[in-house]
């Protein structure tokens, strides 16, 4: 019989995957009972796996009416990307001044994003991973700790929305060419131009993201009944 910290763990991993593959909507709102039925467990685990979710920022609760997926707040996600670019900038004018001795890190992406168009990756999956990683990497590189954490948990906030950047080939074509041309920049150190590709990197990003938020919420809700 699964250890109950081991069912809290796989009733979250499942509801953070409902929510993020939009089977529960922002609005959406559910029982502990609900979902207890559904994954055939008891309580408890369930409310562990809610309040983990509440914490992070995912669903709230209701205590006459049990508990809601919360609504995406645009607004916020706006701010996010904005110290996101703030954060993202700073790293890479460091790293542009850093002896090419310290480019292990950037030699690595290198072997990644620097690739001809038939090894390039296809699955939406995995490229969203590696262009979070590609980002949370040129962070790491500067060997600043406490921006490395800031700009980690930013991440995970616009993670949510994020990784629909990569449902669409086109995006997953223009991911490739813009990370290419912002690492040569960097191991040109030329830091000027490789602030201005990635701050337009992650503005069209932040774009597309939101309009295919939009659209996706709205097909889900055309498609009818979720998961409770």
């Amino acid at each position: 019989m699964p250890r109950p910290d081991n069912l809290a763990e796989q009733v979250y991993t499942q509801l953070k995957a409902d929510i993020f593959d939009f089977r529960l909507l922002p609005g959406d709102r559910f029982s502990e009972g609900d979902v207890a039925g559904r994954m055939d467990v008891s309580r408890t685990p369930v409310r562990q796996a809610l309040y983990r979710l509440e914490k992070e920022g995912y669903v709230e609760v209701y205590f006459r009416s049990g508990w809601q997926v919360k609504a995406f707040d645009f607004a916020y996600f706006e701010e996010l990307y904005d110290v996101r670019i703030v954060l993202e900038l700073a790293a890479v004018s460091r790293l542009c001044r850093m002896e090419a001795s310290d480019n292990s890190v950037l030699n690595a992406l290198k072997g990644i994003w620097l690739v001809a168009e038939d090894e390039r990756l296809q699955d939406p999956h995995e490229v969203s991973a590696l262009d979070e990683r590609f980002h949370c990497a040129l962070v790491e590189a500067t060997g600043n700790r406490e921006m490395a954490r800031m700009h980690y948990a930013i991440t995970e906030q616009i993670r949510i929305i994020r990784r629909l950047d990569f449902t669409q080939a086109e995006r997953i074509a223009a991911t490739y060419q813009e990370h290419a041309h912002i690492l040569e920049a960097i191991l040109q150190r030329r830091s000027d131009v490789a602030q201005q590709l990635l701050t337009r990197h992650i503005e069209l990003s932040k774009q597309a993201v939101r309009e295919i938020t939009l659209h996706r919420l709205q097909m889900a809700r055309q498609a009818g009944p979720r998961p409770a």
